[in-house]
């Protein structure tokens, strides 16, 4: 076991640390147009290109659809691309986000994630990249600006694995992260690029039967992406799906070996829980929104309540296995959605996790809340209220609303 790094202590805001991070991985090529509350990231970045820091070809491109097209043909030719963006930049990428996991182009992008129009707001919730889950991305989920530097370390070395090649989405939640300015502890630049490595390519047929690396290269040409009718194309999406059913044993990999360099651990890399060994009742959430929760279980805790947190770090692949058997000995849920699936009955979040609980022998009540829409603050308060409703839930033992909001006007 490698010892713990001697490490540089920065102040940072997490598009800052997301920069320093991209900067430290030895990236080939970054493409990107700027967006708030994203801007920032390809501001520092671009920065660093044009100090002679990085050796980066920056591509400026007209649109996010564009930097996503950049980014792909330059994965495709063996280049490690990075790009970033956030709510309106996402959705004009959606056509290409397909293309990038079909032609199995590892990729990496933070998504500083914004509320989408209409109407129009720069502020957070997860309806960005909610809208993207079922894309072919891995989807990482950042509690704070230290964690969004230590996911995009580990993210490369996701992406790039062999035995999963698909790009990687790190989430962080705009402005409350991406603008917020936190102590972040940084390895030094060989640590760190030691860390991520090389770009291996796996070996395939290539044409005339030779062997060659998938990659796309002249002397031994293959071809990456082709258009595939039904007698083929089924089988192409299936190998995506057992590229994401590899990614829960290579994120929980990645993340023990860096937390053995870095000193620094979020759950198993999958899941991060809280208190819950012998929690009654629980909160599952996403992203910043646990940093609160957890001040909340540590008051309760000290009152005798036993509250509890389930943070969802990796939400693709979502780790089914690993939220049931963290929920086996509680009583009630309460599942926290930073957006909505309109006519859907519910969040997102909420409809994967009971799903995952369904086929249980033992239910614990679960029940929505949709909070945060468009930066809408949710403090202490507001989360002891949730507590509270589930202990109400387990004194009547039923749940007479199922998808409720926070501090909605009435």
């Amino acid at each position: 076991m490698e010892s713990v790094a001697k490490q540089k202590l920065l102040a940072l805001n997490g598009d800052e640390a997301v920069a320093y991070a991209a900067k430290q991985s030895d990236v080939d090529v970054a493409a990107a147009y700027p967006v708030t509350p994203q801007t920032i990231i390809v501001e520092r970045f671009s920065e660093y290109v044009a100090n002679g820091e990085v050796d980066t070809e920056f591509v400026c491109v007209e649109s996010e659809h564009s930097a996503m097209t950049a980014c792909i043909t330059a994965s495709a030719t063996g280049a490690r691309t990075f790009t970033a963006t956030a709510a309106p930049g996402l959705a004009l990428m959606h056509e290409m986000l397909y293309v990038a996991s079909g032609c199995r182009a590892p990729v990496v992008m933070t998504v500083v994630n914004r509320a989408l129009s209409a109407p129009i707001n720069i502020h957070c919730d997860h309806s960005d990249s909610m809208s993207e889950r079922d894309s072919g991305w891995i989807q990482i989920y950042a509690e704070n600006s230290q964690e969004a530097y230590d996911s995009m370390i580990q993210a490369f070395r996701i992406a790039e694995n062999p035995e999963i090649l698909l790009p990687v989405m790190v989430c962080l939640d705009g402005f409350t992260l991406s603008h917020a300015l936190e102590n972040v502890h940084v390895l030094s630049d060989d640590i760190a690029k030691k860390f991520v490595g090389t770009r291996q390519f796996p070996r395939v047929t290539a044409h005339e039967g030779k062997d060659a690396s998938f990659r796309l290269d002249p002397e031994n040409p293959i071809s990456i992406g082709p258009i595939a009718f039904p007698n083929y194309y089924f089988e192409i999406k299936r190998q995506q799906e057992e590229a994401m059913k590899n990614a829960p044993k290579i994120i929980q990999q990645v993340h023990e070996e860096y937390a053995q360099i870095s000193g620094r651990h979020y759950g198993n890399g999958l899941l991060d829980a809280y208190c819950l060994e012998d929690a009654e009742i629980a909160i599952i959430c996403l992203g910043s929104t646990a940093g609160t929760v957890k001040t909340v279980v540590n008051e309760l805790r000290a009152e005798g309540v036993k509250a509890g947190l389930l943070r969802i770090r990796s939400f693709r692949p979502l780790p089914v296995e690993g939220i049931v058997k963290a929920l086996e000995k509680v009583r009630a849920v309460a599942v926290m959605d930073r957006s909505l699936s309109f006519g859907g009955h519910g969040g997102p979040v909420f409809h994967e996790v009971h799903h995952a609980l369904y086929d249980t022998p033992v239910h614990p009540y679960i029940v929505n809340y949709i909070y945060g829409l468009g930066g809408r603050d949710t403090s202490p308060s507001h989360i002891r209220k949730i507590y509270e409703d589930l202990q109400g839930i387990l004194q009547t033992q039923r749940v007479e609303d199922p998808v409720r909001y926070v501090r909605l006007r009435g």
